[in-house]
């Protein structure tokens, strides 16, 4: 609801863009709101505070409609050198294709999807092995040390060891970056 304070949203809205959300964001605003609304505020609809019922419903529906399409064709992750497919199930860091198993897939692409957080063993058993998993949290250290060194020794330091803690992702772009600042 934009209808109070604009700033506020336009910066919720790129928040909420850049944690991943999947759903539709749909503004309820003023008519002198529009003026100020871009494109790059990262929503996908608007609705008029003055809109009828149907009109709001019908707005609701589509956007889902939307983005129901949208998930369902091809979802790619990119970040930085590394796209990941995930109707393919498949990665590749500069066009080469990674050899990955289905866990450490599933690692990258939940780490692309939530760069710059930092997880414990436990919440990454839990996402990526789920509840029903009795093994320990070293399985986690496994199979990220085997995704390391799929990933190369010019990328394998995009997965950070957080000490006490679990692991985290930078991009790539972040790597060079600081690869760059290292070299000087």
């Amino acid at each position: 609801d934009s209808r109070r304070d604009l700033p506020a949203i336009k910066s919720l809205t790129k928040l909420l863009e850049t944690t991943g959300i999947t759903c539709p964001i749909i503004l309820i605003a003023t008519e002198g709101a529009l003026s100020a609304m871009t494109s790059d505020w990262g929503f996908d609809d608007v609705i008029l505070d003055s809109a009828g019922p149907a009109e709001v419903e019908a707005r609701i529906r589509i956007a889902v409609g939307r983005a129901n399409e949208t998930s369902e064709s091809g979802k790619e992750i990119k970040t930085g050198e590394i796209l990941i497919d995930e109707n393919s199930y498949t990665a590749k860091i500069k066009g080469r294709t990674l050899d990955l198993t289905f866990k450490e897939f599933e690692l990258l692409k939940y780490f692309a999807q939530n760069p710059g957080r930092v997880f414990t063993r436990a919440q990454l058993l839990q996402e990526i092995w789920g509840y029903d998993y009795f093994g320990g949290t070293r399985t986690v250290d496994v199979h990220i040390r085997r995704l390391r060194a799929k990933l190369g020794p010019e990328f394998e330091s995009i997965i950070d060891t957080v000490r006490n803690v679990g692991y985290k992702f930078n991009s790539s772009q972040s790597h060079a970056e600081e690869n760059a600042n290292s070299l000087q």
